[in-house]
């Protein structure tokens, strides 16, 4: 299993049968905060480069042929601080697997104070998710909680660039879910949406009314404040092909550990025998 931690950032390699780490991945320097602290203000008043305190990488995406890790970090780094049209611009960063090569590639907030997720819609699209702290948990009133589609085919590189020059090597992206409107549209009002929609993935499809729809799963995050920011809620939303315009999904490969691939095949077996059973 793969984990980012915002506060180095750092993204780390899990043994899931035993949970011992068996690597650490080596980012680029730039995301490093100089001189770290415990405390906020003073991190961030003694560094002028690298990711801001609590805002390192928050979001980590798997594409599904394996082979690759893409994180986003939530905030701009310190050193790109006000550039670009909205002087909102992030970095993602891609890790090769196998080698633990990097790139980074820029992507420029259009209205949300930052970046909470990000999933592999395949191995070259992603869907982002940028939100605003407003709604459900904060007294205010959500206005921006958007899924974005983007891009990294023939996306620069911008590991050695910075203000100008990084800010317009910013990926492309388009609005894939509006969802403070798609909730609205479900009768649940903007100071009612979570203020921390923060997780997003794919699950199962499903047939609705004889169409083929995949699913995406949205959690929020309540840190722990149910009576004020409410439950932890997941949302599901379904789309179609159609909805992807010339994207299409390509779902996570599922490859079973080498200890349980034996029960696997008893287990599917099983079920082809019931099949056959219940189409007799």
């Amino acid at each position: 299993m793969f984990v980012c931690d915002e506060y180095g950032p750092y993204v780390y390699q899990f043994d899931r049968a035993t949970g011992s780490r068996i690597r650490s991945f080596a980012l680029p320097a730039n995301l490093d905060a100089a001189n770290p602290s415990p405390k906020g203000d003073t991190e961030i008043a003694g560094n002028t480069s690298g990711r801001v305190a609590n805002k390192g990488m928050e979001g980590l995406a798997i594409t599904p042929d394996g082979k690759t890790l893409v994180g986003i970090v939530q905030a701009p780094l310190i050193q790109d601080a006000a550039i670009g049209a909205t002087g909102k611009l992030l970095r993602i960063v891609t890790i090769d697997i196998a080698s633990g090569a990097t790139h980074e590639y820029g992507y420029e907030l259009t209205n949300g104070s930052g970046v909470s997720e990000i999933t592999a819609l395949n191995d070259h699209e992603f869907i982002v998710d940028e939100r605003d702290g407003k709604g459900l948990g904060d007294g205010g009133t959500a206005a921006v909680k958007t899924l974005y589609k983007i891009d990294l085919n023939g996306a620069i590189d911008i590991t050695a660039l910075s203000g100008a020059a990084a800010a317009n090597a910013a990926v492309a992206k388009s609005t894939f879910v509006d969802f403070v409107a798609l909730l609205n549209a479900n009768g649940i009002p903007s100071n009612r949406i979570p203020a921390k929609i923060e997780g997003i993935a794919f699950g199962e499809d499903v047939f609705l009314n004889g169409v083929l729809e995949h699913t995406l799963w949205v959690a929020d995050d309540n840190d722990f404040v149910p009576d004020v920011a409410g439950p932890s809620q997941f949302f599901v939303v379904g789309f179609s092909d159609a909805d992807l315009g010339s994207s299409r999904f390509v779902p996570q490969a599922v490859v079973p550990e080498p200890a349980s691939a034996a029960l696997f095949a008893i287990g599917f077996a099983g079920l082809a025998t019931l099949v056959r059973r219940r189409r007799k």
